[in-house]
């Protein structure tokens, strides 16, 4: 049990003020504004957006801007502030094939229908400080070629059409989504819950899990099928009006993992999947989440579970930072009262195990009697 702290809001008052004015920093320098955010700090936008699960990069700057660059801590303020919204409804699945696509690429085919779209990455950088960027230096104007519209085929479908991939499966006509934001998690989970935790879940963590899977625990040689950034329309369906509302369109990563299966009983050898999708710009995140997606599958395709990234109770139940964070730093409040209950114990044994060294007898043995 906790004891109250008492006197103490005047000491919490001026923590609050001194926070604010460490926010602020040097008054001579301008503060620094929601739209530089949003602009200039994109990825740390977006990953606050798809770990707090709330499409809005206002609101997630703003959180970034109030948390003082701590990640967790502004996914906990929009996570916090998305439990206040209210919920209208439930969206049509996304259609990412119609994806206005602005990078593309594929490690498992040089040459692909549409082909590839490298976009803004850092995967071809030199990985070196640029000191022009310790002043404001003029950047030139990027080249674009005109977007692509329509349907741009899938590298799953260029394997499926030999029949080497499994299909993307269809969900049984009765089965009724999930959502963990609503309901108590329970083991074992379905796929689309699963999929829900990843999402969601810390990029770190997974990024680790997914890591180990290449280190070959639970090792399934994967490949990068298809990496795809962009907009795509979201979908409600309106049941007075009779048909779908677009309510704009949100910027999300896909990834689709293609992955070794020697085959079962039921299935032949064939190429099996691994799926990420995530908010915003965040390959490293739908990538890593891909990965862990596969090894969660183990006991689907009637694989031995012999790694953590395969264990669905291990996983799911620690990525979630916001829970991880709550538990961990519960340690900072005031646990006297079980402290000293634990110090009186460690005297207690102390004696105990002074009496018996002075009496002449095997300490350890007499704790054990």
């Amino acid at each position: 049990m906790y004891v109250a702290v008492k006197g103490g809001e005047a000491a919490i008052a001026n923590a609050h003020r001194l926070l604010a004015d460490r926010r602020r920093g040097d008054r001579s320098l301008p503060a620094l504004g929601i739209d530089q955010i949003v602009a200039q700090l994109a990825l740390a936008v977006d990953r606050v957006m798809a770990e707090a699960s709330l499409y809005d990069r206002t609101l997630a700057a703003l959180a970034v801007r109030q948390a003082r660059g701590d990640m967790i801590e502004a996914i906990f303020l929009l996570r916090a502030y998305r439990t206040t919204l209210p919920r209208f409804g439930y969206s049509r699945p996304l259609d990412t094939s119609a994806m206005k696509i602005e990078r593309r690429i594929s490690a498992t085919y040089k040459d692909l229908p549409g082909g590839q779209l490298l976009g803004p990455t850092f995967d071809y950088t030199h990985r070196l400080l640029d000191p022009d960027l310790l002043t404001d230096t003029p950047v030139d104007e990027p080249m674009q070629r005109p977007a692509e519209e329509g349907r741009v085929m899938r590298v799953s479908e260029i394997l499926g059409q030999e029949g080497l991939i499994e299909g993307d499966g269809e969900m049984p006509i009765d089965h009724e989504t999930g959502d963990l934001t609503r309901e108590p998690m329970e083991f074992p989970m379905t796929r689309d819950l699963r999929l829900q935790a990843l999402a969601r879940g810390d990029e770190g963590f997974l990024l680790a899990l997914g890591y180990s899977t290449q280190r070959g625990y639970g090792r399934t040689h994967p490949f990068t099928g298809e990496i795809r950034i962009g907009e795509v329309e979201v979908e409600l369906d309106v049941p007075e009006l009779g048909f779908a509302v677009s309510l704009g369109s949100i910027q999300v990563t896909e990834c689709q993992m293609v992955n070794q299966f020697k085959g079962s009983a039921k299935a032949p050898p064939q190429f099996t999947r691994g799926y990420g999708l995530v908010f915003g710009q965040s390959e490293r995140k739908a990538m890593a989440m891909s990965l862990v997606d596969r090894a969660l599958r183990a006991d689907e395709l009637g694989e031995d579970i012999v790694a953590p990234a395969q264990d669905e109770e291990f996983v799911i139940s620690h990525s979630d930072n916001v829970q991880a964070t709550g538990f961990v730093e519960h340690l900072k409040l005031p646990h006297y009262v079980d402290f000293q209950a634990e110090l009186d114990l460690v005297r207690r044994m102390r004696r105990d195990f002074e009496a018996a060294r002075d009496g002449g007898k095997d300490p350890m043995t007499e704790a054990a009697e």
